[in-house]
């Protein structure tokens, strides 16, 4: 079954937990403090995987954590990291986010992407030791891994998609210009899922043709199987539309091609301005005449017209050399760019329970509903270090803060990331 929309959860492993220990050795009198590191736990990584042509796997497995990493240990020994976490997809899947619908990544390439990131490994005793504080009995414990729900959305990568009613020669055109085989029969819907073949123009030149399943009037709305497909029609960077000119099912050839490149228009009006060319198909079943005039009706639009017979490839050389002149003067297949995330309005963000703990005069908070808004901050960038000082203050942290005795020059450990307190 062709899958090309899933929706699973991540989890990355949370850091390992700094070691509280101190060095025991004969005649070694007050070794000091030496509690090992954790280890940083497992990240999700997804990586495309061309053996992979569907999103099915993900209807069986819709949840994937990684491990955490290992806990510190004395003599200065750290915890062992976790291995990242490797999800294979098909080469063309989209990963939003569930909640937000934020593109994170575009699997279009071979770079793994990080969806979700491991948590640092919590430092030991050893990093807390100072000349007031030399038997530091605390350590930092691991920082949480990011967790998410995300929803993934194959796209798939062509460079000529054939869209058209049912029934209008599609899948016989691609089965005679490449080495796909899709199912040819003379009834709707035929073709159940879109089908790629490569077709080959001679040594070093070469494109990808995708036979999107049939359309039919209000696909944009779910009718039908076409609306499931739409979607593969997005990246094509160039349309060929597949119109039954004989009218053999009584339909008016007018109206199909009205019909379709309105669906189109209204399911993305960025379809409607893509570079298409009109093949006409099925030119044995009428007469000249009528095939003159449909072109005289597409070609006052604008639209290269190529009268074809598929079946016995008549016409279908013409219409393979402009689609590769069409190609040439085109850019590449459309990639998308993942989205930065949205801060949110720290007078919006609601209060969330805070933890704090007092450990020799440093105050360590623990707060989940924080660290994810801390993934948003750049705090090299004075403007945002400037909306999560407001973040702090309007969600309580600072109050919370003053309340667990925490007063002016002490020590605030906020995940890793270390301020003086100042009123």
């Amino acid at each position: 079954m062709f899958i090309d929309v899933a929706k699973i959860k991540i989890k990355a492993g949370d850091g390992g937990d700094g070691a509280v220990a101190f060095h025991r050795e004969k005649y070694v009198a007050s070794g000091g403090p030496d509690g090992g590191d954790g280890g940083r736990g497992g990240s999700i990584v997804f990586q495309v995987d061309d053996n992979l042509s569907t999103l099915a796997d993900f209807r069986y497995k819709r949840k994937y954590a990684a491990q955490r990493g290992e806990n510190g240990r004395g003599g200065r020994c750290a915890g062992k990291s976790a291995p990242d976490l490797v999800i294979r997809v098909p080469r063309g899947t989209l990963v939003k986010d569930a909640e937000t619908g934020r593109l994170l990544a575009d699997l279009s390439d071979d770079e793994p992407k990080v969806i979700a990131k491991g948590g640092r490994g919590g430092w030991g005793n050893t990093h807390f030791a100072t000349p007031t504080r030399q038997t530091p009995r605390f350590a930092k414990p691991g920082t949480p891994g990011e967790e998410l729900e995300v929803q993934l959305e194959l796209k798939l990568l062509a460079d000529v998609g054939l869209v058209g009613f049912p029934n209008v020669g599609k899948s016989t055109l691609v089965s005679v210009v490449s080495e796909a085989k899709p199912n040819i029969a003379n009834y709707h819907f035929t073709t159940l899922t879109p089908v790629l073949g490569v077709v080959r123009m001679g040594e070093g030149s070469s494109f990808v043709m995708a036979d999107i399943p049939g359309l039919i009037e209000g696909a944009w709305q779910g009718v039908g199987l076409g609306h499931q497909f739409l979607r593969h029609v997005e990246r094509c960077r160039l349309l060929v539309h597949v119109v039954d000119v004989s009218g053999s099912e009584g339909r008016d050839p007018r109206e199909d091609f009205r019909i379709i490149n309105e669906e189109l228009k209204k399911f993305d009006p960025e379809l409607a301005r893509r570079p298409m060319l009109v093949a006409g198909n099925k030119c044995d079943l009428t007469d000249d005449e009528t095939v003159e005039d449909f072109r005289r009706y597409v070609e006052a639009q604008g639209y290269d017209f190529f009268p074809i017979m598929a079946p016995i490839r008549e016409g279908v050389d013409a219409l393979l050399n402009k689609i590769r002149e069409r190609l040439a003067q085109l850019p590449p297949i459309l990639h998308y760019e993942a989205e930065p995330a949205a801060l949110t309005p720290a007078e919006e963000l609601q209060r969330g329970a805070v933890e704090i703990t007092d450990q020799d005069g440093v105050y360590f908070v623990k707060a989940p509903w924080l660290y994810k808004i801390m993934g948003t901050v750049d705090f090299d960038d004075s403007e945002s270090l400037g909306y999560f000082q407001r973040v702090l203050i309007e969600t309580g942290v600072i109050d919370a803060l003053r309340e667990a005795g925490c007063q002016e020059g002490d020590t605030v450990d906020l995940y890793d990331l270390e301020f003086d307190f100042v009123e």
